[in-house]
């Protein structure tokens, strides 16, 4: 069984595909510099390809591989993928769903409190020599006692609720449906801690407003002028999820003229690039999609995106997390 490992990962962190009776070493196309998608008509054989986010696996790669049979997303998040390309010609996709949980959750938490707090502003200032100390100088704002507005209340969003309540925060969300009271205590919480409202009261109402959904064409923009215009002057917003949930171009105006007190993102409307007037306004932390970048869930995405290709080849289609 041929594998594309279309990741630039550690080699060591595939050693058990080799180790299994289908998968021999020469049967693996390791993830490494020297293997690149024009190569790919020279592995038409393949049966499994690994991807990630950057790399959009459409028709046209498709048709180059004629006997692919599994796609294996490195990511929970797969609108790099046509999936529905890939079910006309019987090709499983799975992601990992279960690593990037914490990760994230860690990542919001830690936007949150650096954009209320200014840090990353006042980093650059020291570094510049252009801040001084003072009692009443470099205030920012304190998250204790505020509220919280959670769009997109999955398992994501239940982490970071739960990191919001330890901080002293109220907790509001919106979902496409009211979670479960199950679902709530699987992940710590209590059906007291959150509350569900309507997506105009979060914006109207909500100090913090974070997203935390995933993306489909449906919520392309789902925060637009009227959207920011609707948020409160000392809110904040923070987006972990994809880039296209908001309109940076607007974004951009809504910071300049302070519609809102300011934003902190890891993901961009046209990633990898990101439009350049945000790099100049002190009110908006940027961080590069670093939302599951720590070594310890790298290694376990790593770990989930193989089990899946095992499974695969086992035939235990009940064991893969498919989308």
């Amino acid at each position: 069984m041929k594998i594309i490992c279309d990741n630039m990962l550690p080699q060591e962190w595939f050693e058990r595909l080799s180790g299994h009776e289908l998968v021999s070493d020469a049967g693996l196309y390791k993830a490494d510099n020297a293997l690149g998608r024009s190569d790919f008509p020279d592995y038409t054989d393949a049966k499994v390809l690994t991807t990630n986010f950057y790399k959009p696996v459409r028709t046209e790669l498709l048709d180059k591989l004629p006997d692919l049979k599994l796609v294996t997303q490195f990511g929970v998040g797969y609108d790099n993928i046509d999936v529905n390309a890939c079910r006309e010609r019987g090709i499983i996709v799975t992601n990992t769903p279960g690593p990037v949980i914490e990760p994230t959750a860690e990542l919001c938490m830690s936007l949150i409190l650096g954009i209320a707090r200014r840090l990353a502003e006042l980093d650059r200032g020291i570094r510049q020599q252009s801040v001084s100390f003072g009692l009443l100088k470099n205030l920012g704002h304190s998250v204790f006692g505020k509220t919280l507005g959670i769009i997109g209340m999955g398992n994501i969003g239940r982490s970071v609720a739960r990191r919001a309540i330890a901080c002293g925060m109220n907790v509001i969300y919106h979902n496409r449906h009211e979670v479960t009271e199950q679902q709530l205590l699987s992940a710590g919480l209590h059906a007291d801690q959150v509350r569900y409202v309507s997506k105009d009261e979060l914006l109207q109402t909500a100090d913090y407003v974070s997203l935390n959904l995933p993306y489909t064409a449906a919520v392309y923009h789902l925060i637009g002028e009227s959207e920011l215009k609707m948020m409160k002057p000392e809110a904040f917003l923070i987006n972990t999820a994809r880039g296209a949930h908001v309109d940076e171009k607007v974004l951009v105006e809504a910071l300049r003229e302070h519609w809102i007190a300011g934003a902190a993102l890891d993901v961009y409307e046209h990633e990898p690039l990101i439009t350049d007037e945000l790099k100049t306004l002190d009110n908006v932390l940027l961080v590069p999609h670093i939302g599951t970048g720590t070594w310890e869930g790298r290694k376990a995405m790593c770990d989930a995106m193989v089990d899946n290709i095992l499974a695969y080849a086992d035939g235990r289609l009940d064991l893969m997390t498919t989308v």
